[in-house]
């Protein structure tokens, strides 16, 4: 599937991968909705890009805000052929703390956010997709979803969070084995350690010992090169149901 004159949802759009992706499709030619829960960096981004971005605010764990996030898309651009997710969050916690077990609230709301709201965004855009015109692959549609080498290499204080992302790359190929009659693809990004704005509020000495610990290039990913992953999901046509690395070689180690 070609970008250019696509219509994208990419939900969690308004900061780090989210918004690299959102810049990145708009460059390539497409008009993206950005489903995000900040509004001031939403409508500032929706502002600067201009008349081919929409932005809808809300949350990926409410079902009626996603809805309306897909249905503006489509009063906007006329259809939805590509969705990115990006929403997520994660707590750290051990199993067992030093005066109690882990916060099962805690737990809860991440796999919540993650696995559920994932879900949500792309089932309801898929709903939409499976109304498009299919183009001269049968492609109705590509979904990209984020998980997380955590899903694989989960470190101590991260099962919430491991197992949060570790149910998105278990729900990716029977996705895309669902949607596979309608025309639609789904495949999920594991990234590694990235410069994102969550990770720039740590001590510039921490940084420096994630970027050491990738093997090549030793530094952290740059959002863009994320983006440029996505960019490939859409248009190799024969990427489905595939879940793909994307950390420089890095191997987490239990803490």
């Amino acid at each position: 599937m070609q970008i250019e004159g696509r219509v994208a949802v990419v939900a969690g759009g308004a900061s780090g991968l989210g918004e690299a992706t959102v810049r990145r499709l708009v460059e390539r030619g497409a008009k993206v909705t950005v489903l995000d829960r900040d509004e001031v960096r939403g409508e500032a981004l929706s502002n600067q890009l201009g008349d081919k971005v929409a932005f809808s605010a809300g949350d990926v764990t409410n079902e009626e805000q996603v809805a309306a996030a897909v249905d503006r898309a489509v009063d906007a651009f006329d259809r939805i052929e590509i969705v990115v997710n990006c929403a997520g969050i994660g707590v750290s916690a051990r199993t067992v703390r030093r005066d109690s077990p882990h916060d099962l609230s805690d737990f809860r709301r991440v796999v919540s956010v993650n696995v559920f709201g994932t879900f949500s965004v792309l089932s309801q855009a898929a709903f939409k997709m499976a109304d498009n015109q299919p183009d001269e692959h049968g492609c109705r549609g590509v979904i990209v979803n984020t998980s997380s080498i955590a899903a694989f290499d989960g470190q101590i204080g991260q099962a919430a969070y491991a197992a949060s992302k570790g149910g998105i790359v278990g729900m990716t190929l029977p996705i895309a084995r669902d949607l596979a009659s309608l025309g639609i693809r789904c495949c999920t990004i594991c990234p590694g350690t990235f410069d994102t704005p969550l990770l720039g509020q740590l001590p510039e000495a921490r940084k420096r010992a994630l970027a050491e610990a990738i093997p090549h290039p030793r530094r952290l990913g740059d959002p863009l090169e994320y983006a440029l992953l996505v960019e490939q999901i859409i248009t190799n046509p024969y990427l489905n149901g595939e879940t793909i690395r994307l950390d420089g070689a890095l191997r987490m180690s239990p803490k």
